[in-house]
């Protein structure tokens, strides 16, 4: 099984994202999340440290620059989506990745407090 660490600078973008109100309260993340087109399509437009910062965990062992680095997207490269971020901790915590459960649910917990 694959081992992550927490991408702290993605936890700071998604922070700064709740904090300007950028965010999707009720959403269908089976249909919002982005798909293979959609990260191809943002990175003609963006580099991998933009890329990167949509992606909760960092694959241990994995190569800088290639999608197999990223894991745990919780937006859909606009907004973070709550169902996203719920998706990020349940799936973390399923498979025991504790500090990228951990990362989620702070998000969480800081986009439940800033929607009210």
């Amino acid at each position: 099984m694959a081992s992550y660490s927490v991408n702290d600078r993605a936890v700071q973008h998604a922070r700064r994202l709740i904090d300007a109100r950028q965010y999707v309260l009720e959403s269908d993340w089976g249909a919002a999340q982005p798909r293979a087109a959609d990260e191809n399509g943002f990175l003609e437009s963006h580099d991998w440290d933009d890329y990167a910062a949509w992606h909760l965990g960092l694959t241990d062992g994995a190569k800088e620059n290639t999608k197999a680095r990223y894991a745990f997207v919780y937006g859909d490269f606009r907004r973070v989506h709550r169902t996203g971020l719920i998706a990020c901790h349940y799936r973390a915590a399923e498979w025991r990745h504790k500090a990228v459960e951990l990362a989620a649910h702070d998000l969480l917990q800081h986009l439940d407090a800033t929607s009210g």
